[in-house]
């Protein structure tokens, strides 16, 4: 018999739990793909984070694994580190600062000299309040010990903040995870010659005796004891933040009236629920009006760096009229669920079509149900990815969206679907193995002319008999089209299906606010 070696070997052709190219690594789920560059692990992580883990890695070892790369980066270039983390605090590019801040108090901790510097000047740029300050000591104090490099910049971060501002932050945000302003400056010991700062330290601090308050700090020591008409009176004066009114009093709605005057938008966002339940926000009424026309505001959003995630956190959560961690329920309006679908669109900025003929595919595999994208509850990656996806389809006119984990999955989601709905779809979806050469694959046996397949996915894929980056390069020479390969990553892991020797293939972070952007980019 004559043995047809072609059917047992091909270069073009090799299954996904086998190596195809020498600079390939193993998955968590013993498939092989390519390792992600060390700067893009760090982007992902500081999208991602790493609360929940992922489906095959949990959160301790998954934390473990991305801080001993962030660790070699600090090594390698320390500088480069801090100006990433700034560029991407300071635009607003990723939902939760802690990830930020987390790698800044390393930069802190084992960097040499010139990068603890760039770290010292960076800390009043990433921990922008009172609560990201807390978080960084936190962390700092954790990694190394009160040296006069971090006293130094834990005490301009007082000295360089005009008055106004530090009584407001000093107010707002009083203690987190055991620490407090009184705590922060014993230790970091602030020195200056101004009265008005001095006497604010001395307030700071607890020794209030003979002191005289300013208007603003004298406002937040009478509204604990006036009725509610002063309350309300106060809070307009003088620009009060909710956390130094009494609780008792916040379920008053002239209160909530008078807060929501001037409330920043993160604030308003966070409490639409509140403000629903107690009545302040009824259907038809000028308070809703005015919310409605906040959340579609695209230079507020900017300003404010209001993050599509924040935003789709609180359409879900709002939309289902019950809170996550509590038994509160409440009548959601539908004009505020409308708005907040469409702010979460604004809230990438302006994104231009392609108009390329695009397959955006998503991973519905079960690794892509497990994990918490930017710690919000019940947001995984897979649901995440329809999200994502939505941002695309939503700015372009010849598109498809297809589901994917052994086979294609049927996805009835689209631009014209409130995210809430698309929530519900994605969420319900049955799951199988992971193979991500399907979109290819399934492109080219359907003969489907497609110029960019956009993939989101965790990359980790083991079940195909074909390699996706070997699918794409059959996909271009059979059909003859120098089709493009993007791949949006999910999940704070180190790998991905793009090959990296392939310039017609891509690796993006998903959710981060500059990704469809660059998606267009690249297509183009």
């Amino acid at each position: 018999m004559t043995v047809n070696y072609a059917h047992q070997f091909s270069p073009s052709v090799t299954p996904q739990n086998e190596k195809a190219q020498e600079n390939q690594i193993q998955n968590n789920a013993d498939g092989y793909v390519f390792e992600l560059d060390d700067w893009k692990k760090l982007d992902r992580f500081i999208s991602f984070g790493t609360e929940g883990g992922s489906y095959y890695v949990n959160e301790k070892a998954l934390t473990k694994d991305n801080a001993k790369t962030i660790c070699n980066l600090i090594k390698e270039d320390g500088i480069r580190v801090v100006n990433r983390i700034t560029e991407i605090s300071q635009g607003g590019k990723v939902y939760k600062n802690d990830t930020a801040i987390f790698v800044l108090a390393l930069t802190f901790s084992i960097g040499d000299t010139q990068t603890k510097k760039a770290a010292e000047l960076a800390l009043p740029l990433i921990a922008r309040t009172g609560t990201h300050l807390f978080t960084f000591l936190e962390y700092v104090n954790s990694f190394r010990g009160w040296g006069r490099g971090l006293k130094r910049a834990v005490a301009n971060w007082y000295q360089n903040k005009p008055i106004a501002d530090l009584e407001y932050q000093v107010t707002k945000y009083v203690q987190r995870n055991g620490w407090s302003h009184s705590d922060a400056l014993k230790l970091s010991h602030p020195k200056t010659k101004d009265i008005n700062r001095n006497n604010l330290y001395k307030y700071i601090v607890g020794k209030r005796s003979g002191l005289t308050l300013t208007p603003y700090l004298q406002a937040c020591e009478d509204i604990k004891t006036v009725g509610i008409k002063k309350t309300a009176d106060l809070i307009k004066k003088y620009n009060l933040p909710r956390e130094v009114i009494p609780t008792e009093k916040l379920t008053e709605i002239a209160v909530w009236e008078a807060l929501l005057g001037k409330m920043p938008m993160t604030a308003m966002i966070r409490n639409l629920a509140t403000m629903t339940r107690i009545g302040v926000l009824k259907p038809m009424s000028k308070w809703t009006g005015e919310i409605n026309r906040r959340l579609i505001n695209q230079e507020l959003l900017k300003k404010a760096r209001i993050h599509p995630i924040q935003i789709l956190s609180a359409l879900l959560t709002y939309a289902s009229g019950r809170g996550v961690r509590s038994s509160n329920e409440w009548d959601a309006i539908g004009s505020i669920c409308d708005a907040l679908d469409k702010s979460f669109y604004l809230s990438f900025g302006n994104v231009e079509p392609t108009n390329k003929r695009l397959m955006l595919a998503l991973d519905v595999s079960g690794s892509m149900g497990s994990g918490m994208v930017g710690g919000v509850p019940n947001l995984t990656p897979r649901v995440a990815s329809g999200a994502m996806a939505l941002i695309t389809a939503s700015t372009e006119s010849n598109y498809m969206i297809m589901g994917f984990s052994d086979k294609f999955v049927p996805l009835s989601i689209s631009p014209r679907q409130r995210l809430d709905d698309v929530y519900r779809n994605i969420s319900n979806l049955p799951f199988e193995h992971t193979d991500c050469a399907i979109p290819m694959v399934y492109a080219l046996k359907n003969q489907l002319p497609i110029d960019a397949f956009i993939v989101y996915t965790d990359s980790e894929t083991w079940f195909g008999k074909i390699h996706p980056f070997q699918a794409l390069r059959n996909y271009r020479k059979k059909m003859q089209i120098p089709a493009k390969l993007i791949v949006v990553g999910m999940v704070a892991n180190d790998f991905t299906i793009a090959d990296p020797s392939d310039a017609g293939m891509l690796d993006v972070v998903g959710f981060n606010t500059d990704t469809p952007n660059a998606i267009n980019d690249f297509i183009l």
